[in-house]
C-alpha cells in the first residue's frame, strides 16, 4: 500500500463465517465511494468455523486489507486492541462484522470527525434485537451513566469512530480488560453521536450470552468508576445508624412492654436481608480485587500468531 490510510476500519471477528462475505460486498464500495486512501484491519479472536479462511482469501483479494490472527480467543475488546496497535489512519472506525450495523452509515462518523470531534459515538434506530437484548442494553446504559458519569447514549454500538490522537492514547493504555467506547471517552475533548440505521443479524447468533453481558457490566462499572465502593460504604454508614436506632428502640420497648419473643422472625427477616447486602458488598470488593490481581500479574492481554496482509505480514 503505497499511500498512507486516511481512514482505518478495524473489525473483531468470531466465527462469522455466514456474513463476511456479505461485508466485504458492503463495505469495499462504501471505502472506494469515500475517495480517499483506506485500510480494513480484521483480527480473527481464534474463530472455530471458516472465518480465519475467508479472511486470508481476502487478503489475497484485497489490497488494503490485513488480518491478525490471534492465537486463542481473548475477546472482542482485545481483538480490537490489537487492531489498533497496527491501525494507520487519521480517522480509526469500528465495526462488528454481523452487518447490524450496516457500513453504509460510515460515511456519517467521517463526516463528523472531519467537523472537528474527535470520538464519534452512535445511537441505534429501531433496533432489531430480541426484547432481552433491549431490556440489557437499556439497563446497563443507565447503571453505567449513573456510575461513570460518561454521557454516552448507547454503549452498546460498536460502530464508532476515533481520532488518531485518541487512538495513541489507547494504545499507552495496558488494561487487561476494558470496554473501548468508555475508555476513549476519558481521552475525549470533543466527542459527539450521531443516529444510524440497525439491522437483523443475517447469519450466526449473538456472541453476549447473559453471562457475558454481566461481566460486561462489571467491567464497565468497576473499571472506570470507585462509585459501586463509595455506596457500598455509605449503606453501611447508614446500615450503622439504623441498627443502633433499632437497638434503642428494643432496649426501651423491653422496658416498657417486657421481655416476649414475638417478632423474632421479623428480626430474622431483618438479619437475613443485611447479611444478603453484606455479601453482595464483598462481591463488588472482590471485582475491583480480582482486576488488582490480573493487572499485577502483568501477562500478556493477548498473543498474534500472525498478521497477514501488506508488509505486515510475518
Amino acid at each position: 500500500m503505497p499511500d498512507k490510510p486516511y481512514i482505518s476500519i478495524v473489525i473483531p471477528v468470531y466465527n462469522e463465517e455466514g456474513n463476511l462475505a456479505n461485508l466485504f460486498d458492503r463495505l469495499y464500495p462504501v471505502m472506494q465511494g469515500l475517495g480517499k486512501p483506506f485500510e480494513i484491519i480484521l483480527t480473527d479472536d481464534g474463530s472455530r468455523d471458516r472465518s480465519l479462511e475467508i479472511l486470508k482469501e481476502m487478503v489475497a483479494r484485497y489490497p488494503e486489507v490485513r488480518v491478525v490472527e490471534f492465537n486463542g480467543n481473548f475477546g472482542q475488546h482485545m481483538a480490537i486492541m490489537a487492531a489498533f496497535e497496527i491501525s494507520r489512519g487519521e480517522i480509526v472506525i469500528t465495526l462488528d462484522a454481523d452487518l447490524q450495523n450496516p457500513p453504509e452509515e460510515i460515511p456519517k462518523l467521517v463526516a463528523e470527525v472531519e467537523k472537528g470531534h474527535d470520538v464519534v459515538g452512535s445511537i441505534r434506530q429501531k433496533r432489531q434485537d430480541t426484547f432481552f437484548r433491549k431490556t440489557a442494553s437499556l439497563m446497563v446504559n443507565i447503571v453505567t451513566r449513573k456510575m461513570t458519569g460518561m454521557k454516552m447514549s448507547d454503549y452498546g454500538c460498536m460502530l464508532r469512530a476515533y481520532h488518531r490522537n485518541v487512538i495513541n492514547n489507547i494504545n499507552r493504555c495496558q488494561e487487561t480488560s476494558t470496554f473501548i467506547p468508555a475508555l476513549a471517552q476519558t481521552f475525549a475533548a470533543s466527542p459527539s453521536e450521531v443516529e444510524v440505521a440497525h439491522a437483523e443479524r443475517q447469519e450466526g447468533e449473538s456472541k453476549y450470552s447473559l453471562y457475558k453481558l454481566v461481566r460486561l457490566n462489571f467491567d464497565l462499572m468497576t473499571g472506570f468508576s470507585v462509585v459501586p465502593l463509595q455506596l457500598f460504604a455509605l449503606l453501611g454508614i447508614l446500615t450503622s445508624l439504623f441498627s443502633v436506632a433499632f437497638a434503642i428502640f428494643l432496649l426501651v420497648r423491653r422496658f416498657i412492654v417486657g421481655a416476649e419473643v414475638e417478632g423474632v422472625f421479623t428480626l430474622f427477616a431483618i438479619l437475613f436481608f443485611f447479611i444478603g447486602i453484606t455479601i453482595f458488598g464483598i462481591g463488588i470488593v472482590g471485582e475491583y480485587v480480582g482486576r488488582i490481581y490480573q493487572e499485577v500479574r502483568r501477562r500478556p492481554r493477548y498473543v498474534v500468531r500472525k498478521v497477514h496482509g501488506a508488509d505486515n505480514e510475518h
